[in-house]
């Protein structure tokens, strides 16, 4: 259910999220960290929400500084002419759904 609204949420914002990863590595996972102090009299909210400002944190600079050196050595978009013909064409030499082509 979490995942459903989740999706359904992000696609309202034109959050690009194609696969779910957001929703439910995201969302589900900051749902799970939320309900440890329910079952866990050890744990408190206050540790949960640190725990996960701390690894969003992390992720993100992780992911800034991979993506900034994959940008640098070899590029992260492809050719104009790549794109317009489609990847599946150049990657693998067939498109992918030739009833939708002109």
């Amino acid at each position: 259910m979490i995942v459903v609204y989740s999706i359904i949420t992000l696609d309202k914002l034109k959050l690009d999220d194609p696969v779910g990863a957001i929703s439910v590595h995201g969302v589900c996972g900051l749902f799970g960290l939320l309900v440890v102090p329910l079952s866990n009299d050890g744990a408190s909210f206050g540790a949960q929400i640190y725990g996960a400002v701390v690894i969003f944190g992390f992720v993100f600079v992780a992911s800034w500084i991979v993506w900034s050196i994959i940008k640098v050595t070899m590029g992260i978009r492809v050719s104009s002419e790549e794109e317009d013909a489609g990847m599946d064409l150049h990657d693998c030499g067939v498109e992918a759904y030739p009833e939708f082509t002109d």
